[in-house]
């Protein structure tokens, strides 16, 4: 993989990559049926210029869409991935904890696709390619890292990284 494909790989585990794969089977299967059908039950309707069922059949076919483009971008960008070793050291599909600089209490989080928010158990997920995520791969327990984020300079400590298990 060159490096401009890892830069816009996203790291999905199995378990995510199926999921995505699933919704996107089930929208362009389904529920796009569903909606051109409401589009083609309105259009024989009549005028369609007063035909509120028709445009929000519409709007809602041009949601599903962007949905399946989006869906199709990640998955085909996808680097799937097995949980990674536990040797704390920071990269992609690791629970992070760390510590902001003035902060007392630490946050943790996923290192991943924000595609993997549905199985984070309520763990926030950062993107690798996230400003902070970027500045935190690679680095260890007891590193602390400084990065730039709209304009602001922080920094972290990192208290931990273990591999995420769902």
């Amino acid at each position: 993989m060159t490096q401009q494909t890892e830069q816009n790989a996203v790291w999905l585990t199995q378990e995510a990559y199926d999921k995505l794969g699933a919704e996107l089977e089930e929208l362009k299967g389904p529920v796009l049926q569903e909606i051109v059908r409401r589009i083609s039950d309105a259009r024989a309707e009549g005028d369609l210029s007063e035909n509120g069922g028709y445009h929000a059949a519409k709007d809602e076919q041009g949601r599903i869409v962007a949905r399946i483009r989006q869906l199709e971008a990640t998955l085909d960008r996808a680097q799937v991935g097995e949980t990674p070793a536990d040797d704390g050291v920071v990269e992609p599909g690791m629970k992070v904890t760390v510590k902001f600089a003035g902060e007392k209490d630490p946050e943790e989080f996923l290192l991943g696709a924000r595609e993997m928010k549905d199985i984070a158990n309520g763990l926030t997920v950062y993107s690798p390619q996230s400003p902070m995520g970027a500045a935190i791969i690679g680095k260890v327990k007891g590193d602390t890292v400084g990065f730039e984020v709209n304009g602001n300079k922080q920094s972290v400590e990192i208290l931990n990284a273990v591999p995420f298990t769902g």
